[in-house]
């Protein structure tokens, strides 16, 4: 049995190495003659498993270390009885602390208030409103954690509408999967039309999935916005980029924590389809090193403003918090 793992999955190396012929890869070498005799792959988004991929492979089982799986042909893995896996909710509370991050940021500029002390609800929050598009793990821990400072929240989760206006809300964050085909598509699901109906100036905050915000309306728009997923990533929009409040390179679920519960997902998964022995990932792996001091994120945002072209690099070097 063969299996192939992105080499930045972690907490995977020494525990599985042993249960079958395993080697662990750079994005970029999962090709199709690499994939061809192996029997199940285990994934991030930058390897996008389709006919091209797949095709003429011996692969019965594919499990992606994310939410998504908008990198997956999903049709073709069904008619080919390849199964898929993914880890929902792995990240929630990462994503959740992302955008807790960005609003603090915009409460600063508002407030004009370095630092600012925002362990308690401050006043001005019960004048503002937050809108939550896609009310999943993620949406639920955004919803939850805005209301306890203070937000008024209204949350849509298509097909259904806002439980409240549109355009009265100070901040609108989203949080759907990308998704182009069904009855309620997400594609673009953010265009001109929809940010035409914003109150003027609002915050976009967009750390679900890259094309779930149409960028050129975006700009067009002239709200400002926080960005922390992209069209076209790694070679990200460099207009957008200088526009941006706040931008970062495709972190915002990346905690040791929630990298942790993706892999024990994978790796629980992998051991069930094959018939595996239980192997299991302890807590102490955890380093609790990466940045999460105030200003975490305005950090990261200079780093990739000061280098764009180096998106994937900064990605992948990128200290889980």
């Amino acid at each position: 049995m063969k299996i192939l793992i992105d080499k930045y999955i972690p907490y995977l190396q020494g525990i599985v190495d042993h249960l079958a012929d395993v080697s662990f890869l750079e994005p970029g070498q999962f090709t199709p003659e690499a994939v061809k005799d192996a029997d199940a792959l285990i994934i991030r988004t930058r390897t996008r498993c389709n006919p091209d991929l797949l095709k003429g492979s011996r692969v019965q089982f594919i499990a992606t270390a994310t939410i998504g799986t908008d990198h997956i042909d999903l049709d073709y893995c069904r008619a080919h009885n390849i199964r898929v896996v993914s880890c929902p909710g792995c990240n929630a509370k990462a994503v959740c602390d992302y955008v807790e991050e960005a609003l603090n940021e915009m409460l600063r500029l508002v407030y004009h208030e370095q630092p600012l002390d925002l362990s308690q609800p401050l006043p001005g929050y019960a004048r503002l409103s937050l809108g939550v598009v896609g009310v999943g793990h993620v949406g639920r821990k955004v919803a939850r954690m805005a209301m306890d400072k203070g937000f008024h929240v209204v949350v849509n989760d298509p097909p259904l509408s806002f439980n409240g206006d549109l355009s009265r809300c100070d901040v609108i964050t989203f949080h759907t999967p990308l998704t182009r085909k069904g009855d309620y598509p997400t594609y673009h699901l953010c265009d001109a039309k929809f940010l035409s109906r914003c109150k003027p100036g609002a915050f976009i905050i967009n750390s679900a999935r890259g094309g779930v915000v149409d960028e050129h309306a975006l700009l067009e728009s002239g709200h400002p916005f926080v960005i922390d997923t992209w069209e076209a990533e790694p070679n990200i929009n460099r207009k957008v980029l200088n526009r941006a409040f706040l931008a970062s390179y495709h972190i915002a679920g990346y905690s040791e924590l929630g990298k942790l519960n993706a892999s024990r997902t994978c790796l629980s998964e992998l051991s069930k389809h094959f018939n595996l022995p239980k192997r299991v990932i302890h807590h102490s792996v955890l380093t609790g090193q990466g940045d999460t001091d105030p200003g975490w994120l305005k950090r990261v945002s200079d780093q990739l403003k000061a280098n764009p072209a180096n998106f994937e690099q900064l990605r992948e070097q990128y200290v889980l918090r």
